[in-house]
């Protein structure tokens, strides 16, 4: 005997079963519940994607492009609906359009975003190229792009700008399809631009180093004991050579053999690098308070003579140096830099024997020690040509010391 229960559940089956012979049949994917969640537009096809806050301003160096949207976005997915999104730099005098930066992404795994330059003139549109640039995204609706105004033809000097939106569907190829590109701002924008100043480097890695990586060909020459009445005569030489070199400074010189500070923004502006090598050149080995005070006076007369640079940099007098000493200097910002190639230039042991003593101790990433002040330099200037024509010849490319260690450099 079946339960009156029983009978009430199979008749509720029954009828369950003949509705749903009534209803259509729904396709297999909808079967499959909702589709996972994807990055694209909510609007039709031939629709911008509505820019909801842009923005451009230069970092130091570099200019940075912000942009977020009013929906979700993906560089692969403005490739796959035919949709481009690009910044488009203009002239500030009448806003002819000079050149685009476009976000784009492939749709394969692996194709990642990237950043797209291509330059427009008035007579012909260019190539785009990839540049280097750097992106960040906090969400799937913004995106953050950062790069060198020099890779998107740009120099110093006031930009303007606008961002535009465009769909590049066949629904948007017929005449009268104005609605499928929008810009935002409607007016061009303005970025007031400056030549960036470099205010100082950044100590980072080891608090001690001898020498750079061995894995490139380069080389720094560094300067102790300076500046001093032939400091200038270095500068020139470099200059001339188009070599790059960096210069521990002794704290009461400055002031005296400076120049008013005119020295040390010469080097600066020629992509030199200045380091700290105490007020007064005696031995701070010990560390403490009394090398504390060394290095900060010095740092102060470097800033005040450049207006405005912090060295990150510190040569110990003598190269006498010890863990306190090292421990205090990083503690202060610095890192304690060393040599590995010595000519002794400091004992005038001749022009050949310096140049010889440096060409063949010289190794990838090698830091050289010699000085432009503290005595007679003439030795030492008759040698730098020739070390540097030499090692040139062997392939060796002059970087400052914080280039050779990847030191970060402040600009502002």
């Amino acid at each position: 005997m079946v339960k009156p229960s029983r009978i009430f559940i199979l008749l509720a089956v029954c009828v369950l079963a003949a509705l749903g012979a009534l209803v259509p049949t729904a396709p297999a994917a909808a079967r499959r519940g909702p589709a996972a969640p994807v990055a694209a537009p909510p609007r039709d096809a031939t629709t911008p994607l509505p820019v909801k806050i842009a923005s451009v301003s230069q970092d130091g160096q570099e200019l940075v492009w912000r942009l977020i949207l009013d929906h979700p976005f993906s560089p692969g997915g403005l490739a796959h609906d035919h949709r481009s999104l690009c910044l488009l730099l203009e002239q500030v005098r009448d806003a002819a359009v000079t050149g685009e930066v476009c976000v784009v992404g492939g749709v394969g795994r692996g194709a990642g975003a990237r950043i797209e330059y291509l330059p427009v003139t008035r007579a012909r549109t260019g190539t785009a190229r990839v540049i280097t640039a750097s992106l960040a995204r906090t969400s799937n609706a913004n995106l953050t792009a950062t790069f060198l105004p020099s890779a998107v033809g740009v120099s110093y000097a006031s930009l303007r700008w606008q961002v535009q939106n465009a769909v590049l569907s066949p629904a948007c190829l017929p005449a009268g399809a104005a609605a499928c590109s929008s810009l935002y701002p409607a007016k061009p924008a303005l970025t007031p631009m400056h030549t960036p100043r470099l205010v100082g480097c950044t100590a980072a890695g080891p608090a001690f180093v001898g020498y750079g990586p061995s894995t490139r060909r380069e080389v720094a020459l560094t300067f102790d004991d300076g500046p001093w009445y032939d400091t200038s005569q270095f500068l020139r030489i470099l200059e001339r050579e188009h070599v790059p070199a960096t210069f521990f400074e002794i704290g009461e010189q400055v002031a005296t053999y400076g120049e008013g500070g005119a020295i040390e923004r010469r080097m600066l502006a020629d992509g030199d690098m200045i380091g700290d090598h105490t007020w007064s050149h005696p031995d701070v080995a010990a560390g403490g308070s009394f090398a504390a005070t060394q290095l900060t006076e010095t740092a102060a007369a470097i800033r005040r003579a450049t207006g405005g640079f912090e060295p990150c940099l510190f040569r110990a007098p003598y190269g006498d140096v010890s863990p306190a000493l090292i421990s205090e200097a990083r503690s202060l910002g610095f890192t304690t830099i060393q040599w590995n190639v010595d000519p002794r230039d400091w004992a005038l042991p001749g022009t050949s024997a310096i140049y010889s003593n440096v060409v063949a101790n010289v190794h990838p990433g090698s830091i050289v020690i010699q000085h432009d002040g503290g005595g007679d330099r003439s030795e030492t200037l008759a040698a730098l040509p020739l070390e540097i024509g030499a090692l040139r010849r062997e392939g060796y490319r002059f970087v400052t010391v914080t280039d050779l260690l990847g030191l970060q450099l402040v600009y502002k």
